[in-house]
């Protein structure tokens, strides 16, 4: 047999035969891990894929996205980071205080970026945005508590008590609350906050808040209560009184007005993190960062139903008004 018949039969087993073959390189697995869908997780993700698509990232072409989704159960996150960090992905995304709490107990090796998380260091993730575990960094979305507050007393001046709800079991949700609590002694507030335990309970919780004589709501942003923000428009609505949300997205859901960040340009700068360390660069040499154009959307219609009118000059301060039809 001479030699071109051989490499000949040689070709032809490979194409049959594809354990010949030089194995393919595994594409690049992101871990995306979130406690449960809510309108704000919605937008960071949809700005976390912009972000990759725009760099010539695609789901399935040049990089996997495997997505865990714990449907409001911490327990399931927890099963899923660890999960991620049996298949040993490349990198996990942390969406969420409980999102990074399970990924840091099933890691210490996988690169890990948060984001939307209330503050990091309540994880001990870090000691300061320079500081911090070496396969950890990210976003985060601390609120603008007092500066929320600081806008419900311009808006009512005589405004003293303030209502909240909260969640026991989200670091984050208490976190918040103990900043309200305090920029609102600065201010000589009063908050008073009635704890939940899941969405389901939100709607009777907000009910039971109104009948402790409160002025207003000024609702903090947590995942349970973002996930069903919807029971506690209507129970500002039914009751005429006004409600304040701790997110910008809430003026969808029945708040007359919210002070934030906007979760779609969170999610894009947590894709910009992902590619740098994608591309080599360690997170422990990548600082965390934080949001700082804070945004004030209104709701004229909600407003009009809690009693409010804003004046022409808030009006003009708003990034955002929101126009629903009448319900």
């Amino acid at each position: 047999m001479n030699m071109r018949k051989a490499l000949g039969l040689w070709l032809a087993a490979c194409f049959l035969f594809p354990f010949c073959r030089k194995p393919e390189k595994p594409l690049y697995t992101i871990g995306y891990l979130q406690l449960l869908e809510s309108q704000t997780n919605i937008e960071v993700r949809r700005g976390f894929i912009q972000a990759l698509e725009e760099r010539g990232l695609k789901d399935g072409l040049n990089v996997r996205l495997k997505f865990g989704n714990g449907m409001g159960d911490i327990s399931e996150v927890q099963r899923f980071a660890q999960e991620f960090a049996g298949e040993n992905v490349d990198l996990i995304v942390a969406v969420s205080t409980p999102g990074l709490q399970a990924a840091l107990i099933a890691t210490q090796k996988i690169p890990v970026i948060f984001t939307s998380v209330a503050s990091p260091y309540l994880t001990r993730a870090g000691i300061s945005p320079t500081e911090h575990l070496a396969n950890v960094t990210g976003v985060a979305s601390t609120g603008p508590i007092r500066e929320t507050l600081l806008f419900i007393k311009e808006i009512q001046p005589l405004v003293k008590r303030v209502g909240t709800l909260w969640t026991p079991s989200e670091r984050n949700s208490e976190y918040y609350l103990e900043l309200a609590r305090s920029a609102a002694a600065e201010l000589g507030l009063e908050i008073v906050a009635v704890p939940v335990a899941n969405s389901s309970e939100v709607l009777l919780t907000a009910q039971v808040l109104v009948n402790k004589k409160i002025d207003v709501i000024y609702q903090i942003s947590d995942n349970t209560i973002n996930d069903s923000f919807e029971a506690v428009g209507k129970v500002a609505e039914e009751n005429g009184i006004p409600l304040f949300g701790g997110f910008l997205l809430s003026t969808h859901a029945g708040a007359c007005a919210a002070m934030g960040w906007d979760f779609f340009d969170m999610g894009y700068k947590t894709g910009e993190i992902v590619m740098r360390v994608k591309n080599g660069e360690s997170p422990a040499n990548i600082p965390f960062q934080s949001m700082t154009n804070i945004k004030l959307h209104l709701n004229l219609k909600a407003a009009e139903r809690q009693g409010l009118k804003f004046s022409p000059d808030i009006i003009k301060r708003a990034s955002e008004i929101f126009a629903a039809e009448e319900k």
